[in-house]
Parts: structure tokens; sequence; C-alpha cells
């Protein structure tokens, strides 16, 4: 495991699984503490940079999830939505004796995080360029679904060369759809240059393939594209059958929230490719029903309005959007990020 000076990993039992936890070498047990979730198909390796920058008055934590970096491979449980990762994060955080937690999440580690704080307290949330709360691909504006078993959605809208590249650990430069090209082309924005790319790659080589973990199973379709969402695995827990964490907007004790994105983020977007209906739109995949039938996902105008609800509701929270960014505003805009995320955490009136 690439591990940056200051960092180590340490193994985590908890009733369910073994999970695999960076921290930062010299940090002690602060009464609160800063818990990073990573996104889909990478690791907690992604968040050392950004540990290892953070002030030493809080403790900071990075939780690889079940079937990603070096945590216990178990299968996830997509009828339970994101709620098979939130529950490893809780018992982690329970085994580790954490007590105010401030939970940051990226992408779909941020749907992770809107799910935790469903179900538990939290001290603040900070969403990187986070998922829909209504999950991945198949819905409308207000978050209703677009057919009854979320055609197009789900484990397999993943590409199979993408998938086999990780299967086959496939580091290399040369595969258009490896890992490398795909970080290149849609983790970052154009012409982003980091010298960690390796470990990166490393990180998202790490994910456990098969149809109980990444991609997921898939069922026939009658509908449009001819695929629909199946029960298991990772991209299955973030259909709209599965996952609403909506709810949010109703909690009694309200955290402030921190949005943060990346102008040019290539996978979350009203206009992204990696949504099968908007492929459709722009003829990508042929016999595309229309607008009515198969719109494209607005996911950052889902996410504004139910934030916006939030605030009505009597929450706080801030959209922080960068230029010259895509999906890793904490790699991209690495001072500006940490900057924020400190200020929601100090926002949330913690010591």
């Amino acid at each position: 495991m690439p591990l940056f000076d200051g960092i180590s990993s340490t193994t985590v039992t908890t009733p369910k699984l073994k999970v695999n936890v960076l921290v930062r070498d010299s940090d002690a047990a602060y009464r609160s503490s800063i818990v990073l979730i990573h996104g889909n198909v990478s690791s907690s390796l992604f968040w050392q940079e950004l540990m290892l920058a953070l002030p030493k008055e809080r403790r900071v934590i990075a939780i690889d999830l079940r079937g990603f970096g070096e945590t216990e491979t178990k299968p996830v449980d997509a009828t339970r939505g994101v709620k098979d990762f939130s529950d490893d994060v809780y018992d982690t955080v329970r085994v580790l004796g954490l007590n105010e937690v401030h939970l940051v999440g990226w992408s779909m580690g941020a749907g992770v995080a809107m799910q935790y704080a469903l179900d538990h307290p939290v001290a603040s949330l900070t969403l990187e360029s986070p998922v829909s709360p209504y999950g991945f691909g198949g819905t409308r504006l207000d978050g209703s679904r677009l057919t009854d078993d979320d055609a197009g959605t789900g484990g397999g809208g993943a590409n199979p060369e993408f998938v086999a590249s990780i299967k086959n650990h496939d580091a290399g430069a040369d595969n258009p759809m490896g890992s490398r090209a795909v970080y290149a082309s849609s983790y970052v924005a154009p012409g982003f240059e980091s010298p960690h790319v390796d470990t990166w790659v490393e990180s998202m080589l790490t994910t456990a393939i098969g149809d109980g973990n990444y991609p997921g199973d898939s069922h026939s379709s009658d509908s449009w594209p001819g695929f629909a969402a199946g029960e298991h695995g990772v991209l299955n827990t973030m259909t709209p059958r599965y996952f609403d964490v909506s709810g949010i907007v109703d909690l009694a004790e309200k955290p402030p929230i921190l949005w943060v994105r990346g102008a040019q983020d290539a996978i979350v977007s009203d206009a992204t490719f990696f949504d099968i209906n908007y492929l459709g739109q722009v003829g990508v995949i042929p016999g595309w029903p229309g607008e009515d039938v198969a719109p494209a996902q607005p996911m950052v105008s889902q996410t504004r309005a139910v934030l916006d609800r939030y605030r009505q509701n009597g929450g706080a929270y801030r959209e922080l959007v960068f230029e010259n960014c895509g999906h890793s505003p904490h790699l991209e805009h690495a001072d500006e990020f940490r900057a924020a995320l400190l200020e929601n955490i100090g926002s949330a009136n913690s010591v």
C-alpha cells in the first residue's frame, strides 16, 4: 500500500468485517474527529494529502469501504441503498471510540455520509462532488423515478472494458478505458497534474470486482436501453429504487453542510456521459426514446433543490464551485478545499 510519510494504516475489527483505516502518526484522541469517506472506484489513499495538511488539533481518519482498499471484501446488499457502507463507517467510529464526528464524503462517499447523518448524529457534513440525494440516473428533478425497474441504471451501466482493466490490475497508459486514462479524463479536469498519480491509480485498482461488489448485477428490461438495476453490488446501491437521502431536509438537528464541486466535473453534473440517458440524448447510444421518456438526470440541480429545502427547514449550507476543477476538488484545489472544510467545521461550534 503506497502510504505517504506521516500516514499509517490500522485494521479495525467491527462486528461485521475488518476495516482498514488510515491515520496520521501524530494524532491523539481529541473530542472531535474528521472522518473521510472515499468514493466509488477509489480508496482512502486519495485522502493522504488532505490528511497531512489538516491542523494537528483535529484527529483525522480515512476509512476504506467494504470491497475497496485494504478493507475486507464482503458483498454489498444494494436493496439497503448505501446502508451497508454507512453502517460499516458507524461501526468503525464506535470501535475507535470517536465522539463528535465531522464527516467528509466524496462522490458516492457523500451519499454514504448523508445516509449516516440520517441514522446517527454528526457535527458537520462536507459533501464533495456528491451523488444526487436521489441516486445516480433514472430520476426527474423532483426525484420521481422514470421506470418501475430503474431502466438504464445500476450494475449494467458500467463500461465492461473499464471493469476488465480493474480486474486485470491494468495500471498502464495505453488502454483508453483503463484506470489511468479514466482518472485523467474523469476524476480531474484536463491539464491537472499530480506527482502522486501512480498512487491514485493504485487506489482505483483496489476495487473488488464481481456482482456482489463492483459494478453489481443487472436485469433485462422492456424499457430503453434494455437493462435494469439489480439487487447486489456497488452501482445498484445508488439506484433510485434503493437510494434516497433527501430526508436530510427533515432532520431535527441539522449539521452545517458544505457542498463543494468542480465546474468541469465529468461524473456528477446535469450533463454527464456517465448517465445512460444523456448518452442517448447526444446520440452515443442509439434508440433514445426522447426527453419525455428518458430525460437526463439533473444531478446538480437535484442537490441544490434538496439543500435549498434543508435551508428553508432551518439548516445551513454553502455551495462552493471551483473553476478549472473536475470531480476531485480536494486534489485539484487543495488549499481552498481545506480552508472551506475547516470553516464548515468551525461553524459547528466544535472544539
